[in-house]
């Protein structure tokens, strides 16, 4: 199977993660994997939610999306996560699939930073969704496919600091979610 690998640390998940993984298999992927982050090395985790608690909220916004499955397998790995690290380990232990790596646009400026970003160039195919103010192309990479993927502007920063207001989210996550979030005074 050819699959998508969409890491982030859904924190919290909401309709734009969603939005962009049921459009990802309107492409030419079977399947899209969700891979719930504890910590990107590159970004601040103080107002990181806990592991579980993410991937619960995860699986709760995916449970009737048949072709959408959430992972924790970067829970296992050696902290910080590298997705270096992460990829390795999934097509070591996955050799029948071929794995997609996807990033947003505003990962494209920092990708020499990550960790053996050359091999993961050489070594699997990696696509650009767009993100409003980035280019949508790289002539520093240009081996990286840039699809025409829908804008969704929703944002976890603006849904945490509007639940900390008492604000409603309601339109912007799905109701699972927001019922597992009020039920665990989560961000308030």
């Amino acid at each position: 199977m050819r699959i998508g690998l969409y890491f982030g640390s859904f924190n919290p998940i909401h309709n734009g993660h969603i939005g962009l993984a049921n459009y990802l298999l309107t492409t030419d992927l079977e399947e899209v994997w969700l891979i719930v982050s504890p910590h990107n090395p590159l970004k601040e985790s103080a107002h990181l939610l806990d592991d579980q608690l993410r991937l619960e909220m995860a699986r709760l916004a995916v449970k009737n999306s048949p072709n959408i499955h959430v992972s924790e397998v970067e829970f296992g790995l050696p902290k910080p996560s590298y997705t270096i690290h992460t990829l390795d380990y999934l097509s070591t232990h996955y050799p029948q699939h071929e794995f997609v790596l996807f990033i947003g646009a505003d990962n494209v400026v920092t990708f020499d930073k990550w960790r053996s970003y050359e091999a993961i160039l050489s070594r699997f195919s990696v696509a650009v969704y767009p993100r409003e103010g980035f280019p949508t192309f790289s002539e520093k990479f240009p081996q990286m496919r840039f699809i025409n993927a829908p804008l969704f502007h929703i944002s976890s920063t603006d849904i945490r600091q509007r639940l900390q207001k008492g604000q409603d989210c309601s339109h912007l996550m799905p109701a699972e979610v927001l019922q597992f979030i009020n039920a665990h005074h989560l961000y308030q």
